[in-house]
Parts: C-alpha cells; structure tokens; sequence
C-alpha cells in the first residue's frame, strides 16, 4: 500500500500545471507537473517530509496532514478518500461472502419490467432478477456473473458493451477504489494481477491511478436476442450492507428499449 500511496501522489502532482496552482515557473521543466518542493510548499509541509510520504516511508500521518496534500494537488472528494484509505490501510480480516437478505431479494423479483442487478465490492454479480438475467445473460455459470474478468478478458465483451472503451475507464477506476478499501483481500490483488498479465489496455489504464465512483449514468448494450439497449443506471447501496449495492437500468417510455426491455421481459415470464 505504501507503493500505491507514493505512486498516486505522484500521478496526481504530474497532472497539475503549476500555473494553475500558483507556482512561478523558473526555467524549462524536464518533466510535467509540478516538483516535490511545490507540493511541499502548497501544502505547508517540509519538503523532506513530503518526499518520505512519496517514498513510502510515512507512519502515522494525521488528517492535518492528508487534508493539506489533499488541497495542495487539487483532489476531489473521491481521490481524497482514496488517498485515505492508502494512508490507512484497514486490518480486518476479509469479510465473508455477502448474501443478499430475503428482503432485498423480494424487492429484485419486484421489478419485473427493469432489469435489476446486485454486486458486491468484487465486481461480482451476487443477484439479480429474472430481466436482470435476460439482459446480461446470467446463468448458474459463475463465469457468467464475474463482471470485471468477462469485461475485460472475453472477447465478446467489447461486441456487447457498445461504450467499451469509455466503460473501461469507468470499471478500471473503481476497482482502484475497492483495492485501497479492502487491502488485505487475496481475491481483489489476484484479479488485478491476472488481468495485468492479460491486458495491456488494462495495464495502461491501472498506471493512470485515476479513481472514480459512479453511481448514475448511461449504459449501452447490444444485446444478442433484441438489439441495442440504450438505459440509464441508478447504483444504491443496500442498508446494512455496505458492500453490495443495488443497480437498476431504466428506458426512457416509449423508447425502441423500452419495446425491446418489454419484449425480453415476456420471453422471461414464459417458462422454459
């Protein structure tokens, strides 16, 4: 963790135009972004102490502390909980594996015309309803419900997210999120070394440090049995349950998805 900690603030104080922050250029710089010393500066800190945090050599730093860096390099409420969690890395013991309450799962098979999924901090898909199913093509298969590997190491993926590209920016900084959260989970730092070795997309984008947390937006898929669904997603976490969250996928009425959503949908109710 203290590798990851030197390695973002260094992503981040290379991004900054020191212009932009305040800092009067002198000479030609090799290099973008802005030195150690600036950031030291910025943030009210020696610069031989910053450099230490940089190093990973840090103990024990304070909010204070955090909270300047946090200014200093210009971070948004997502990137200074990250830088957090880096600083302080958590020592549970690894959670068990997350069941859905039966409540929750009454509410999934309540939803028959959105498709409607769960998923845990792992990316994994842990319940869905039966649109839910039919959209993203879930079967007992658990292949079929490990969001981040089918994403990034199936070919068909990038047939069926029609915003592949945009979607892996999404996917990839959110698992640097859930890294830093849970440091000591085995499964999470063998998923990001298996798709480090087999993706140099991946790989790419991992080098970035850029950290995201979306909780709305718009999905595209092109579904193999009805065509393209154009839907906007809703992500809720489930009280009491902090790490699975609840992600519904809506049509705008009267839309060619809404038609193809309630054509999938009958195909769904009829038993097979």
């Amino acid at each position: 963790m203290n590798a990851q900690l030197g390695e973002f603030l260094r992503s981040r104080r290379g991004r900054l135009d020191p212009e932009d922050v305040g800092v009067v250029q002198h000479g030609r710089r090799r290099v973008p972004g802005l030195r150690r010393e600036e950031v030291a500066q910025l943030a009210g800190m020696s610069p031989d102490y910053y450099t230490r945090l940089e190093q990973g050599r840090g103990r024990q730093v304070s909010d204070a502390v955090l909270d300047a860096i946090s200014r200093a390099l210009r971070l948004d409420p997502t990137e200074r909980s990250y830088l957090y969690d880096l600083a302080r890395p958590q020592r549970d013991e690894e959670p068990a594996r997350l069941v859905i309450r039966p409540s929750v799962r009454q509410l999934l098979d309540s939803l028959r015309d959105v498709p409607a999924i769960v998923v845990d901090y792992r990316m994994m898909i842990v319940g869905s309803n039966a649109l839910g199913a039919a959209a993203f093509g879930l079967t007992d298969d658990p292949r079929t419900r490990d969001r981040a590997r089918f994403f990034w190491l199936d070919p068909a993926a990038r047939e069926f997210f029609v915003d592949w590209a945009g979607d892996a920016e999404t996917i990839t900084a959110e698992l640097r999120l859930q890294t830093a959260r849970h440091p000591h989970d085995r499964w999470l730092a063998e998923l990001v070394g298996e798709l480090s070795i087999h993706s140099a997309e991946f790989r790419k984008l991992w080098a970035d440090h850029t950290v995201r947390e979306k909780t709305q937006g718009r999905k595209r898929l092109n579904h193999p049995l009805v065509g393209e669904l154009n839907l906007a997603y809703e992500r809720l976490d489930v009280a009491q349950d902090t790490e699975l969250s609840l992600i519904t996928y809506l049509a705008a009425a009267g839309s060619p998805t809404a038609e193809r959503l309630a054509l999938l949908a009958s195909w769904t109710a009829v038993p097979a």
